[in-house]
C-alpha cells in the first residue's frame, strides 16, 4: 500500500479551538503483531483526527510487513503529522516479547514539533513513559 493511501484512512476534522493547546490521545493495537501497542499524543493545531479512523489506520498496518517497532514508529509519526500538522506529536510504539532471549519488552518514542511551538508546562503534565 502506499503512504497516499494509507494516510487517507486517517479523517480529520476541524480543531474546534485552534486558539487552545491541549492534548489529544489515541492509542490502540496491531493485532497481527505480537501484541504491538500504538499511541498517538499531540497537540492539534487546525485538525483533529477522527478517533474511529484511527482504529480503522491500525487495522492497515496490522496488514503491512514490517521490519522493526523504528520503522512502525516513523511511519506513524509521519503519517498524522502530514494529516495534522500538529503543533506537537509524540509516538509510542511498544511491544512485549515474552519468547525473546532476555528482553522482555521493546519500546520507541518519537518527537516532533512545529518550529518555535512550546509550551513546557502543558507537556510537564504528561506522564512519562
Amino acid at each position: 500500500m502506499n503512504k497516499l493511501a494509507r494516510r487517507s484512512i486517517l479523517t480529520t476534522r476541524s480543531d474546534p479551538d485552534p486558539r487552545l493547546d491541549y492534548i489529544v490521545t489515541l492509542g490502540g493495537d496491531i493485532e497481527n503483531m505480537s501484541p504491538t501497542g500504538v499511541e498517538v499524543r499531540y497537540v492539534p493545531d487546525r485538525l483533529i483526527i477522527e478517533p474511529l479512523s484511527f482504529g480503522r489506520y491500525l487495522e492497515t498496518l496490522g496488514g503491512l510487513a514490517w521490519g522493526s517497532l523504528e520503522e512502525i514508529a516513523v511511519t506513524v509519526l509521519d503519517d498524522v503529522n502530514n494529516e495534522t500538522v500538529a503543533r506537537w506529536i509524540q509516538v509510542t510504539v511498544s511491544a512485549h516479547r515474552p519468547d525473546a532471549s532476555n528482553v522482555g519488552t521493546h519500546n520507541v518514542i518519537m518527537e516532533d514539533r512545529q518550529p518555535r511551538w512550546d509550551n513546557p508546562r502543558l507537556l510537564a503534565r504528561l506522564k512519562q513513559r
